[in-house]
C-alpha cells in the first residue's frame, strides 16, 4: 500500500469512528462471567423485549416454518404473501405496506433517500437514539426539542424549527424512553405543516391507545413504522415494516433495498405469526395487566417516582443516583437500562416489564437499594 493510500484509509477510518453509533452493552454472558454467576442467573430487562410471548409456542412455530422453508432459495412470493397477512391485520391495502430487515433497518433507508448534506431532520429529546445516527451519517443537521416536564409535544418549538431544509420530522409514539403516547391531532398537525417526510414509530402501538395506521390515507408524506420485534416477541429475527402512501410504499420497496433484504425464513415466520395472532394478543393483555401492577408497586417503593406507560416497558427515577441503583441491581443479577437525567428528572432507569415473577424479584431489590 502506497502512503496516499494509507492517508486516505487513516483519514477516512477517522472520520467513521467519530460517527456516534447504536450501543447494544454487554451480553449476559459477558456479565455473568464478570458477576462469578451463571448466564440463566441473570435477569434481562433492559431492551424491551415480549417476555410474554410462549417460547414454546414460538419454538412450535419456527418447527413448522422450518419444515416448509427451503434454506436453499432465495426469497421468492413470501414477502408478497405477508404483505397480504399483513394487509388484513391492520385494515389497510397491501399496497400500502413495505417489509423490512426490523424496522431499524427501514429508518436507515428512509434517512439515505430522503436526507441530503446541508438539509435538517427533526426530532424530540429524549427518544430512540438510531434516527439521530442515520441523520447525522446522511450529513444532515439533526434539531431536537425537549419534551415538555410532562412528557408531551412542545408544539410551538417543534413548529418553529420547520424551514425549508427540513426534510425529515422522527417522533417515536409511544415514546422511548418516556413511555407516553402523543396527541393524534399534534401528530397530525406536525405532519401537514411539515416540508418534508414525517416518520411515525409506532413499535409499541399494539401496547398503546391507538394506531394512526387507519389515517394513512390521508397523509401523503406519512410513514408510520411498525415491528414483530416487540409485540410478537420477534426480536432476534428482525422483522419491521412500514405503512405509507402507496407511492411512498413502491419507492421504498423497489429503489432503496439491497436484494433480499429479509431472510425467507424471517419472512414465514412472520406469516405464521399473523396466521396465529391470537397468541399474540393473550400476551399483550397479559402484559398490559402486569405493567399496571408493577408502576403502582414502583410508586410504593419510598424515593421512587414510576411513570404511566403505554408501551411494554416503565420508566421511574429514584432518589439515589442512578448508576448507585443500577450497579446494585446488576450484582443480584437483574439488568435494566440506565439513562441518568431525562429532562427534570435527574435519575432515571427503565425496566421491560417482565413476568410476575420477574418483577417481584427487581421490586423486592429495589425495596433492598431504597432503603
Amino acid at each position: 500500500m502506497n502512503a496516499a493510500c494509507k492517508k486516505w484509509i487513516d483519514e477516512k477510518l477517522k472520520k467513521l469512528h467519530s460517527i456516534e453509533s447504536y450501543c447494544i452493552g454487554e451480553s449476559t454472558e459477558t456479565l455473568a462471567k464478570q458477576l462469578g454467576i451463571s448466564p440463566a442467573e441473570i435477569l434481562k430487562l433492559n431492551f424491551n423485549e415480549n417476555l410474554f410471548m410462549p417460547r414454546a409456542k414460538l419454538i412450535e412455530l419456527m418447527k413448522e416454518v422450518a419444515e416448509k422453508c427451503d434454506l436453499r432459495i432465495y426469497p421468492q412470493e413470501e414477502e408478497y404473501k405477508l404483505r397480504e397477512k399483513l394487509s388484513d391485520y391492520l385494515k389497510t391495502p397491501k399496497e400500502n405496506i413495505v417489509v423490512g430487515n426490523a424496522s431499524d433497518e427501514l429508518i436507515d433507508r428512509i434517512a439515505r433517500f430522503f436526507l441530503d448534506k446541508g438539509e435538517s431532520a427533526v426530532s424530540v429529546m429524549p427518544t430512540f437514539p438510531v434516527f439521530k445516527y442515520c441523520a447525522k451519517r446522511q450529513g444532515a443537521e439533526y434539531v431536537t426539542v425537549p419534551l415538555l416536564d410532562n412528557f408531551g409535544l412542545d408544539m410551538e418549538r417543534l413548529l418553529s424549527t420547520f424551514s425549508s431544509k427540513t426534510r425529515i420530522l422522527y417522533l417515536c409514539s409511544p415514546n422511548n424512553p418516556t413511555g407516553n403516547q402523543f396527541s393524534m391531532n399534534e401528530v397530525e398537525t406536525l405532519a401537514k405543516k411539515l416540508p418534508g417526510i414525517a416518520i411515525l414509530d409506532e413499535a409499541y402501538a399494539e401496547y398503546a391507545d391507538y394506531s394512526m395506521v387507519s389515517h394513512i390515507g390521508e397523509f401523503e408524506n406519512l410513514i408510520i413504522l411498525r415491528t414483530f420485534s416487540k409485540a410478537f416477541g420477534l426480536a432476534a429475527l428482525r422483522l419491521g415494516y412500514a405503512v405509507t402512501s402507496p407511492r411512498l410504499a413502491k419507492t421504498l420497496s423497489d429503489k432503496t433495498p439491497l436484494p433480499f433484504p429479509v431472510s425467507a425464513f424471517t419472512l414465514n415466520m412472520g406469516q405464521k405469526l399473523l396466521e396465529n395472532v391470537e397468541v399474540m394478543k393473550k400476551a399483550v393483555e397479559e402484559l398490559k395487566s402486569e405493567r399496571g401492577k408493577l408502576i403502582r408497586k414502583l410508586d410504593e417503593i419510598k424515593g421512587i417516582e414510576a411513570f404511566d406507560s403505554k408501551a411494554n416497558f416503565v420508566l421511574f427515577n429514584v432518589h439515589k443516583a442512578p448508576d448507585e441503583v443500577y450497579q446494585s441491581l446488576l450484582k443480584r443479577g437483574l439488568l435494566i437500562k440506565k439513562l441518568g437525567k431525562i429532562l427534570h428528572l435527574d435519575n432515571c432507569l427503565r425496566t421491560t416489564v417482565g413476568l410476575p415473577h420477574m418483577n417481584a424479584r427487581l421490586l423486592e431489590a429495589l425495596r433492598e437499594i431504597s432503603r
